[in-house]
């Protein structure tokens, strides 16, 4: 019963922090205020929620990865698969190595396993983070991407990492060719499991929908469990978990393709999955922030423990491992770009080369923000090593996690803007002639589909003519879609300001709809069943005409 009313607390503290953030007369990035008010609870309760590391991995880390390799833009990710590539790989074994070693050397009673352990699991960047500063500092849809890119991978190889150091202070022994071996193990094994299952799931799901109908509800829990499954059963074969995670994520994307799931069941698994998201996510930085107070004081601890008396060692040590992280990324990126740009030339590309602005490189190694993957991580550190002994400096480090978390997030959030503001940006390629193109073809498939269901409805009827009467009506809807695209920039112009007008003002007809219908419905003169089905149809136009 405990346990129940803390997850509710600690999910009422989520819906606080979305209306907060939201009153603020500044803006704040939705984890801070999170943090704070986690803060407040324990302030409050007085004694901090204790979380099993494996439970707490289970429960949050899964439907995280998988979420992000479902909905990751997959022609970003191909595009830009060198860099991102570079940054989610080589950047964290950079990482992992000289700021391991730096923590090491600051703070000796941090063994070196678990200074490596550390670097591993603070590696990683969080997209979701980094989203919650768009509307402060716009960022580019193309380094978006590519940190999104980075995320989904670098949360696996830098949580496998964390796992390699967990085990060599564990086991007492590391040796790099076994720590290959494993990682092969762990990293195509992953894949492939990801892969299988969320094939598997899906095959076994749509045959059975082909034969018995499909049931919403059946379809949103299914996609709410393969991420479980990947992931137990790769940790069961002694698989990266993690790993499985992202893939069956990706795979989903790809098996969504197909098509085959009603609208009705997208629209609600979307509307499921966002909730999940936003849910997951605030928990784990609500509980930060309920952990904050007594990892203070077990960190300054542990500072003593170590010779420095003055707590305030904690800040220094924050400030340095931040600044580590912020170089050790900027060097990597500035490298990165010139060994891109030194391939381009060799290979002989005509087209010219224009070199990244130092504020874009700047820019791309702030926006590298820690969040919930990071918190996820350094959580499930042992509690007990093997002999029964406590695990050495785990206060320490989920404190100095949390600090990079916080910093980075402040950082970001001053610096973002500064380095953006009116920076000129290479050209992206414009994807409003795909989508002229993609209309134009869907709405030519429709006429030809409804000329065909129009012949095959009326054969052989005496009122054929009807049939032949409404599917004209229809099908002059989609000759009007060919025929409104434009066929230059002026009128392209023209045409997205008449679609802004239009949009508002059916916007104001939507909304008046509405209030007419609850007025009505106040009044006893319409049933709440109908005027449900009203509204809804209502929400379902006006969600298609403020979707960006």
């Amino acid at each position: 019963m405990e346990s129940i009313t803390v997850s509710l607390f600690l999910l009422l503290a989520v819906v606080l922090s979305g209306w907060l953030q939201r009153g603020l007369p500044w803006s704040v990035p939705l984890p801070i205020v999170q943090i704070a008010l986690g803060a407040l609870i324990a302030l409050v309760a007085k004694a901090p929620v204790k979380l099993d590391p494996d439970v707490f991995f289970l429960l949050f880390l899964p439907p995280l990865l998988f979420l992000d390799g479902w909905r990751i833009p997959k022609e970003g990710l191909f595009r830009d698969k060198d860099t991102i590539l570079e940054l989610a790989v080589g950047l964290v074994i950079f990482t992992v190595v000289g700021l391991g070693f730096l923590i090491n050397w600051m703070i000796p009673a941090m063994p070196l396993p678990v200074a490596f352990a550390l670097a591993a699991v603070v590696s990683p960047t969080d997209p979701v983070a980094v989203s919650a500063l768009s509307s402060r500092a716009p960022i580019p849809k193309r380094l978006l991407h590519i940190l999104e890119g980075e995320s989904l991978l670098n949360d696996a190889s830098g949580l496998v990492c964390m796992r390699f150091a967990v085990a060599a202070i564990m086991t007492g022994m590391f040796s790099p060719l076994t720590a290959i071996g494993t990682f092969l193990w762990l990293a195509l094994g992953g894949i492939a499991i990801g892969v299988l299952v969320t094939w598997a799931i899906t095959g076994i799901k749509d045959w059975i929908t082909r034969r018995l109908g499909e049931d919403s509800g059946s379809q949103i829990l299914i996609s709410l469990l393969i991420p479980f499954g990947a992931y137990l059963l790769a940790e069961h074969l002694h698989c990266s978990g993690i790993l499985a995670a992202v893939s069956a994520g990706i795979t989903m994307s790809y098996a969504e393709l197909t098509g085959r799931a009603r609208a009705t069941t997208r629209m609600r698994r979307t509307g499921v999955w966002d909730t999940i998201q936003f849910s997951v996510n605030g928990v784990v930085f609500v509980l930060l922030g309920e952990q904050m107070p007594y990892l203070i004081e077990s960190a300054a601890r542990v500072v003593q423990d170590a010779g420095h008396h003055d707590p305030l060692w904690l800040i220094v040590y924050v400030v340095a491992i931040n600044a580590a992280l912020a170089t050790l990324r900027f060097l990597w990126v500035w490298i990165s770009l010139r060994l891109t740009l030194f391939r381009a030339s060799r290979a002989g590309i005509g087209a010219p080369i224009s070199r990244p602005s130092f504020r874009l490189v700047a820019a791309t190694s702030l926006a590298g923000v820690r969040g919930a993957i990071t918190l996820a991580g350094v959580l499930t550190l042992p509690l007990f090593l093997p002999d029964g002994s406590p695990f050495p400096a785990r206060d320490l480090a989920i404190f100095l996690a949390a600090g990079v978390i916080l910093t980075s997030l402040v950082a970001a959030t001053i610096g973002l803007p500064f380095l953006l503001g009116g920076l000129q940006l290479p050209a992206e390629p414009a994807h409003d002639e795909q989508e002229d193109s993609a209309r134009v073809a869907a709405a030519e498939a429709a006429i030809k589909a409804i000329e065909q269901a129009q012949h095959e409805l009326s054969q052989n009827r005496a009122d054929a003519d009807l049939y032949a009467d409404t599917g004209a009506k229809i099908m002059d809807v989609y000759r009007a879609r060919i025929n409104s695209q434009p066929r230059s920039v002026e009128e392209a112009e023209k045409m997205r300001l008449i679609g802004e007008i239009e949009r508002q003002l059916r916007l104001a007809g939507l909304r008046a709809e509405r209030d007419e219908l609850f007025r009505l419905v106040r009044a006893r003169q319409l049933s709440d069943e109908l005027v449900r089905k009203l509204v809804r149809e209502i929400d379902l136009l006006e969600a298609r005409l403020t979707t960006n």
